[in-house]
C-alpha cells in the first residue's frame, strides 16, 4: 500500500491540491505526493500554536518530560516503518536509516532525565537571586535533508520540554518520514504544540518573518543562515543557526595508524560524507604520510564501496539529492581539469556517473595533497570526495585548520595526549574529538564558531536558548 503524508495543523491531518514528489536517490525514480501547505495552512498553524502556548506554558517540567517518554515509545512501535520511509527518500541504507530514527529515541529519553532547573545565581545576608527559565513562544524549526528526523528531533524535544510550541518544516528534499512521526505522535500532545509544515524556501521565509513565531531554529548553510538571521531581526526573534562546518581533521606523527586510519575513513565517507561535522579535509604529518595515505585508500575501498542494495550492510549510499550530487560532481570536474593527484575513486575520475546508471551514486574519492586555494579544500564538499594534505609545522597547520567556515568540528589524532589537547584548544571550532572521529553527542552543546553557526543545541546550555532566563530577587 503506498503510504499517504499530510500536514498535521492542530492535530488535524491536511491534503493540499499542490503536492511534490521526492527523487529516490537510488533509483531517480518518484517517490510519493506529499502536501504543499499553502499560506492559510501556516496561518491557521502559528494561530494554534499561540492558542495552545497559553496552557502548555504553564506545564511543568515533569509533565513535559513524561510526554517525552511517550513520544520515544511511538517512534520505538514505528521504527520499523519510519527507518523505510528514510531509507527512500534519502537513499541510505537500512542501517543507517535505523541509526537516525534509534537515535531520535535516546534524545527523547535523555531529555526527559534532563532539563533546565532554577539556580541561586546570588545571596548574601540581604538578597537571595533565583534563576529560572520561562518558555519564549512558538519555535519555528527549519530543518536540513542529511539526517531528516535526528536533526528535526532535537529541535523538537528542546522546544517542548522547556514549554514552547514548535512548528517543524522539513527539507522538500526529505518531508516524509518527519511528517509520518509527526502524524504518529498525534494526540500525545495538546492540539497546536507540535506541528509540521512541508515546504520550501518561501515558507521558511514566512516563518522567519511573522511576528507569531517567536525563535528560528535552523540548520544549514551559511549563505541562507545569514538570510535567517536579517529575516528574524525585523520582528527581534531569537535565533539559532547551525551552519556549514568545512571541518580539518589534523594526524600527528606518532598517530596509531591502526586506529586512526579506520576512524578518519569513518569521519570521511560515513553516509557519503553527508555529516555536518564529517571529516573534510585531513592534514597528516609528513613523516607518515604515504603510509597513511595508501592505508586509506585501502580501508575505504575495502569498506565504503557501492552497495545499491539498500538491505546490504553498509554505511555508504549515494548523496541524498540531485542538488548535491551536482555540486559534488562539479569538485570531483575541477580536481580532474586542474590536474589533480586523485589517487581513489576512478569511476569518479573517469566519469561522475555512467550515462546509462541511475542514482546519484559517487565513489569514494581520495585526493592526494590538492593546493590549499582549491575548491576541495576552501569549499566545505559535503559528499564523498577527501582532500588528504601534508603538514610538519604545528603553528602552519593550526593556520591552514582555522578557515572561516570550518567552526563547527574538528578531529586530532596523537598518541601523545597532552599534543593533542594542545592543538585541539588552539583550533578555532565548536567541537574538537581527539582520537575518534566527529559525532555530536546529544548531552553536549553543539554549535559553530565564526562562519559556522550562531548558537546551538543539545545540552543544557544548548536548551538555555529556547527560554528566556527570569531572575527572582528575594529581600531577606
Amino acid at each position: 500500500m503506498q503510504p499517504e503524508f499530510f500536514n498535521v495543523i492542530n492535530d488535524e491531518l491536511r491534503g493540499s491540491e499542490k503536492t511534490h514528489a521526492v527523487t529516490d536517490p537510488r533509483t531517480e525514480e518518484n517517490l510519493w505526493p506529499c502536501p504543499i501547505a499553502s499560506t492559510d495552512d501556516f496561518e491557521d498553524a502559528v494561530a494554534a500554536a499561540r492558542k495552545a502556548f497559553t496552557t502548555w506554558s504553564r506545564t511543568t517540567v515533569a509533565e513535559r518530560q513524561a510526554l517525552l517518554v511517550k513520544l520515544a515509545e511511538v517512534l520505538e512501535q514505528n521504527a520499523g516503518e519510519l527507518a523505510e520511509i528514510l531509507a527512500r527518500e534519502t537513499g541510505k541504507s537500512q542501517i543507517v536509516a535505523s541509526i537516525d530514527v534509534n537515535g531520535s529515541i535516546a534524545q527523547c529519553l535523555y531529555y526527559s532525565q534532563n532539563a533546565l532547573e532554577d539556580e541561586v545565581q546570588f545571596e548574601d545576608e540581604t538578597t537571595k537571586v533565583v534563576a529560572t527559565h520561562i518558555p519564549l513562544g512558538v519555535v519555528g524549526a527549519i530543518c536540513p535533508w542529511n539526517f531528516p528526523l535526528i536533526l528535526s528531533n532535537i529541535k523538537v524535544v528542546a522546544s517542548l520540554v522547556t514549554g514552547n510550541c514548535v512548528i517543524l518544516k522539513p527539507s522538500p528534499f526529505t518531508p516524509y518520514a518527519v511528517m509520518k512521526w509527526t502524524e504518529l505522535s498525534r494526540g500525545i500532545l495538546p492540539p497546536g504544540v507540535f506541528q509540521v509544515l512541508n515546504g520550501g524556501a518561501d515558507l521558511g521565509a514566512l516563518m522567519t518573518l511573522h511576528p507569531g513565531i517567536d525563535k528560528i531554529s535552523f540548520t544549514g548553510t551559511t549563505a541562507t543562515g545569514k538570510r535567517v538571521m536579517a529575516s528574524c531581526a525585523k520582528t527581534l526573534k531569537k535565533v539559532t543557526l547551525e551552519l556549514a562546518g568545512n571541518d580539518a581533521c589534523i594526524v600527528c606523527a606518532d598517530a596509531d595508524l591502526d586506529r586512526a586510519v579506520p576512524s578518519v575513513a569513518s569521519g570521511g565517507f560515513f553516509n557519503a560524507g553527508q555529516v555536518c561535522v564529517a571529516s573534510k579535509r585531513i592534514y597528516v604529518h609528513e613523516s607518515i604520510y604515504d603510509d597513511f595515505l595508501a592505508r586509506l585508500v585501502k580501508e575505504v575501498e575495502a569498506s565504503y564501496a557501492i552497495q545499491e542494495d539498500s538491505a546490504a550492510p553498509s554505511v555508504f549510499g549515494p548523496v541524498s539529492n540531485k542538488m548535491q550530487f551536482d555540486v559534488v560532481k562539479g569538485i570531483i570536474e575541477d580536481c580532474r581539469a586542474n590536474g589533480y593527484n586523485i589517487v581513489s575513486g576512478a569511476a569518479a575520475a573517469a566519469s561522475a556517473k555512467p550515462a546509462t546508471a541511475k542514482g546519484f551514486w559517487l565513489p569514494p574519492t581520495i585526493v592526494s595533497k590538492p593546493p590549499e586555494n582549491s575548491v576541495l579544500v576552501k569549499e566545505e564538499q559535503f559528499g564523498p570526495i577527501l582532500p588528504i594534505l601534508s603538514w610538519s609545522d604545528e603553528d602552519d597547520v593550526v593556520r591552514r585548520s582555522n578557515l572561516a567556515n570550518a567552526g563547527l568540528g574538528a578531529s586530532v589524532y596523537s598518541a601523545d595526549l597532552a599534543q593533542a589537547e594542545r592543538i585541539a584548544r588552539r583550533l578555532e571550532a565548536g567541537g574538537v574529538w581527539i582520537n575518534q572521529f566527529e559525532r555530536p553527542n546529544f548531552g553536549a552543546f553543539f554549535g559553530g564558531i565564526k562562519d559556522s553557526g550562531f548558537g546551538g543545541e543539545m545540552g543544557k546550555q544548548g536548551l538555555l536558548s529556547y527560554a528566556y532566563t527570569q531572575c527572582l530577587h528575594f529581600a531577606k
